[in-house]
């Protein structure tokens, strides 16, 4: 048996603090398999590396035989969490919860175990939704206005002139609550779910229950090295990517990033994650070579190592010495002289606009291994042009 400071000390890799931690130490030495709160709103999933982070902590401890309790928050995703939003979140309706919440699963599958002993799914329309409201009004009495106000996004909001629907702050009192409904020890998260968990915390104190530890993870920036990932900004790395496409995203990442998710992402020995970074720092080849490691650790962790191998072997092949796959998707356009925008809203129609002038500006879109960086630029089509849109993506376009 893995005694407690050992456990502590394999999930400080990721994490940035741990709140309660005495406690926790106290927790793992009793030898009960703690409940580990893993809660979401059944929001669109898009599951990303950021997110797995904390799924790979809650495996570490799987393994140990403690549980991951996964709480859909079927009745608070009605309302919406504000966390980070400028703006009150749409409703959604119960069939689109429905169906958010199985592709959760399905994406959180690809880590963590589902075996009954170590995992258990809840929802908190089990207590919200019979909750009386005399209750209720009990619960909001316990959370004053200055500690929600305390909260950075509201004031942010406020001083912007801009609207807090009511709803909107007693949602973290709801997530609050749910620590103590489902008799959580222990929940990780990232730094934009703190306070939400401190009132879980807070919670379980008022109402009788020990206090949940609070593990924060560590949050990197998105692939083109600016704000986390996120889908909207289309600078993440999705668990559901092939991995053909997640070997070439993390190809694409600047060489200032290499050591940071080698740390992050990969389980290297941190002096070859030392490496790496010094590597990457000499730029050119060494900076590829670089690249290549992390992204064959990243794709052998969520695919194995002979995936990996293989998608070592076909991106040196194809880059290194600059081939072009024969079997390219042919795209047909009826215009002779179509812009770059038009062939990629063609070649591309799962991508906003944005996200195409994005790719444009990031120089990642060529005609014929040429950066093309305007938007409007006219590309004539008198004989079939190769469009690359991406680190790994080509298409072949001829005219109608």
């Amino acid at each position: 048996m893995i005694e407690a400071p050992a456990v502590i000390e394999r999930l400080r890799r990721t994490t940035d603090t741990i709140v309660g931690e005495t406690a926790l130490i106290e927790r793992l030495a009793a030898g009960r398999p703690l409940r580990i709160k893993y809660g979401v709103d059944c929001t669109a999933p898009d599951l990303h590396l950021g997110h797995a982070v904390n799924l790979w902590m809650m495996r570490q401890l799987q393994d140990l035989g403690h549980k991951v309790v996964f709480l859909l928050g079927d009745l608070t995703t009605r309302i919406g969490d504000p966390t980070g939003k400028s703006e009150t979140r749409p409703t959604l309706s119960p069939a689109q919860i429905e169906a958010n919440a199985a592709s959760f699963l399905d994406q959180v599958s690809l880590v963590l175990r589902t075996e009954p002993e170590v995992f258990e799914v809840r929802r908190n329309s089990e207590w919200f939704g019979s909750m009386e409201v005399a209750t209720l009004l009990g619960l909001f009495s316990q959370v004053t206005h200055a500690q929600l106000m305390a909260r950075d996004m509201f004031r942010e909001r406020i001083a912007a002139g801009r609207e807090i629907a009511l709803h909107e702050l007693i949602y973290p009192v709801l997530q609050g609550y749910d620590s103590f409904a489902m008799d959580s020890d222990l929940t990780i998260v990232g730094s934009d779910q703190l306070f939400n968990e401190q009132l879980g915390r807070h919670f379980q104190q008022r109402l009788g229950s020990p206090p949940q530890a609070l593990v924060i993870t560590t949050i990197t920036p998105g692939i083109d090295g600016g704000p986390k990932q996120s889908k909207s900004l289309n600078n993440y790395i999705a668990l559901t990517d092939t991995p053909k496409d997640k070997f070439g995203k993390l190809m694409s990442l600047p060489d200032t990033l290499v050591q940071t998710y080698a740390h992050v992402y990969t389980e290297l020995p941190l002096d070859v994650v030392a490496a790496l970074g010094e590597a990457a720092a000499q730029g050119g080849p060494a900076a590829r070579d670089a690249k290549l490691k992390l992204a064959a650790a990243v794709v052998t962790r969520y695919h194995g190592a002979n995936t990996a191998k293989a998608e070592r072997a076909g991106f040196t092949e194809q880059f290194t010495h600059r081939n072009i796959p024969g079997d390219l998707p042919e795209i047909a356009v009826q215009t002779s002289s179509p812009t770059i925008l038009e062939l990629l809203q063609a070649a591309r129609p799962e991508l906003s606009n944005s996200d195409l002038r994005r790719l444009i500006r990031q120089g990642a879109v060529s005609i014929e291994d040429q950066k093309v960086l305007s938007h409007d630029q006219p590309i004539p089509l008198s004989e079939p042009v190769t469009l690359r849109s991406g680190s790994r993506t080509f298409h072949r376009i001829v005219r109608a």
